[in-house]
């Protein structure tokens, strides 16, 4: 409490120092703390403790302070690493930004990280649009899946943090686990080259599905100019929410709340 009030002694002096203009983008920040909120995480998270919910929550609300756009990846990266040390669980982002194996380690532990944010989310299912370069060499599905499965020993959990709202004035944020052993099942998945496709090498597809003959997910082998693997409708209810961030977000029409 008096390490608190400390603070807030600083905080306030060191507003007397700034000018109009910062003060005003300073209230702008302050303001968006005063509006509806509701963060929720999973009990029994390994990853979301109650002070990274917290922390990574008001950096949700002080990035949409100032834009209507998605947290991007990069962002994301580096408010979870923030959020994570703030709070007590050790993670560290790679240096390289290019580095094709796992993000961040996490108490020792290669993660992959992954974000979606297009117009056309589903919330019932996940769609990952670039999970790895496929390089130029021989474009033959049986092979492909090799490299998907190569790709997969560099990291031991998979997260992808996703917006599914963000109508004027609020949002919605959720961080949902792939798990590892699911994306593994790509490694019998059936494989079918889209022969119609006037691409050339020809994409194709490995699809793996439950018992019951339901899709799981889908790898597609995407042929395109960047030659990548998209992992498409992997179904939620095989996966695992760990939080959810909602809040409302407003313009600096007005600075501090009276």
């Amino acid at each position: 409490m008096a390490d608190d009030l400390n603070l807030v002694r600083s905080l306030a002096q060191a507003l007397v120092e700034l000018t109009p203009s910062q003060l005003d983008w300073v209230g702008g920040v302050i303001r968006q703390f005063h509006l509806p909120h509701e963060f929720h995480r999973r009990e029994d998270s390994d990853l979301v403790t109650p002070g990274v919910l917290e922390m990574l929550g008001d950096a949700l609300r002080i990035h949409h302070a100032s834009s209507r756009q998605a947290l991007t990846k990069d962002r994301f990266e580096f408010a979870l690493e923030r959020s994570l040390n703030r709070a007590g669980v050790q993670a560290e982002l790679v240096s390289s930004r290019t580095n094709r194996g796992h993000d961040i380690t996490i108490n020792g532990i290669a993660v992959s990280l992954k974000t979606q944010a297009d117009s056309n989310i589903r919330v019932n299912s996940l769609h990952i649009s670039k999970f790895m370069e496929l390089g130029k060499g021989n474009w033959e599905l049986p092979l492909l899946r090799d490299l998907f499965i190569e790709h997969m020993r560099s990291f031991e959990r998979i997260f992808q943090f996703r917006c599914l709202s963000r109508v004027p004035k609020e949002y919605l944020y959720e961080l949902v686990e792939i798990p590892k052993a699911l994306l593994s099942e790509g490694a019998n998945a059936a494989l079918v080259t889209q022969e119609k496709s006037k691409q050339n090498p020809k994409p194709g597809y490995g699809n793996v599905y439950d018992a019951e003959g339901k899709l799981k997910f889908a790898l597609y082998f995407d042929a395109g100019s960047e030659r990548k693997l998209q992992i498409k409708q992997i179904r939620k209810d095989l996966c695992v929410v760990h939080a959810t961030w909602k809040f409302e977000s407003t313009t600096f029409e007005k600075s501090i709340p009276s």
